[in-house]
């Protein structure tokens, strides 16, 4: 997410729970704990778009999408876009299998980037990245991981993980464009950006980017039976939907694109920083987060209605 004031309160809609809470304990701390500890290791060097670093996170998702059963949507998982660097988003599919529903689209992202080496702090100058954004890459894989193990969804989705997000979204803008030029069926695009800590003092365990535009957090609300998703005004001051990779879909497509995101600029100081280090990761929280996505993102992806909408 590109730059950033702070403080914040709780608001929105309150959640209507007409389906039964599902328990899933998909993954784990030790999951999670492994593809951090590579992703935002000092051997990616801070993952800058173009690296040798970046090269070696997207070999890594490659390898992942092909061993989970998610195969490249394009004829290769490399789609590279056109900037001053050698650049490419790893862009995975899973066929949806209903006849008819498999027509649309659920797409999960994260951006895979960031702004490689740094201001030098006690002698070290590499920007890990940790929790921008190894931690949504990390979200994005176990997900692909689930869906392409289970194999249960009736719409079909489409596992991004962008390129040049701090450059200005040009990985998300780039897809974004490519697909509209194809007449994609798209009924939503569900990003995650920096779900490496916890918030404090809330009573939900991520906000939704873009909260009042749409009935997304009201509806994933309801698949989970509680509160999971909640606002954040504070991310709201500071433009986060504007700011991540679900804007490019929502400029183009007009359907509910929003961003799944538990730093609200209060909690975690080390944003665009050195000291964005895996050691700082709470692995229990995210991984409760994936497997409290995995149940609702799976209510959405086999609804027999699009029941996610922007509001009028």
């Amino acid at each position: 997410m590109g730059n950033a004031s702070v403080s914040d309160t709780n608001g929105g809609h309150s959640a209507t729970a007409t389906y039964p809470p599902v328990e899933i304990r998909f993954t784990d701390s030790t999951a999670v704990a492994r593809h951090m500890y590579f992703l935002a290791s000092d051997a990616l060097k801070g993952r800058d778009t173009g690296s040798e670093g970046i090269a070696k996170a997207a070999t890594y998702i490659e390898t992942l999408f092909d061993k989970n059963g998610i195969v490249p949507y394009f004829s290769s998982y490399r789609d590279s876009l056109s900037n001053k660097r050698k650049a490419y988003n790893v862009v995975g599919y899973l066929e949806g299998n209903d006849a008819t529903l498999k027509d649309e689209f659920v797409i999960i992202g994260a951006h895979y980037d960031h702004i490689g080496i740094g201001g030098r702090v006690r002698g070290d100058a590499i920007a890990n990245g940790a929790n921008d954004n190894a931690s949504g890459t990390t979200a994005v894989l176990e997900l692909a991981r689930y869906f392409g193990k289970e194999k249960r969804n009736r719409r079909s989705m489409m596992f991004v993980l962008f390129s040049a997000e701090e450059l200005g979204l040009l990985g998300s803008k780039h897809l974004a464009r490519k697909l509209m030029e194809q007449d994609f069926n798209l009924y939503a695009m569900v990003n995650f950006e920096m779900i490496g800590v916890p918030m404090k003092g809330r009573d939900h365990i991520v906000y939704l980017s873009g909260y009042k535009r749409s009935n997304m957090a009201d509806k994933l609300n309801e698949y989970a039976g509680k509160k999971l998703i909640g606002y954040s005004s504070t991310a709201a001051r500071n433009y986060v939907f504007q700011r991540s990779d679900n804007y490019p879909f929502h400029r183009e497509f007009r359907v509910p694109s929003q961003t799944i995101c538990s730093f609200d600029f209060n909690n975690y100081p080390y944003y665009h920083h050195v000291d964005d280090e895996v050691d700082k990761m709470d692995f229990t929280h995210m991984a409760t987060v994936v497997n409290e996505m995995i149940s609702v993102l799976e209510r959405m992806v086999n609804a027999p209605t699009k029941e996610i909408r922007y509001n009028k």
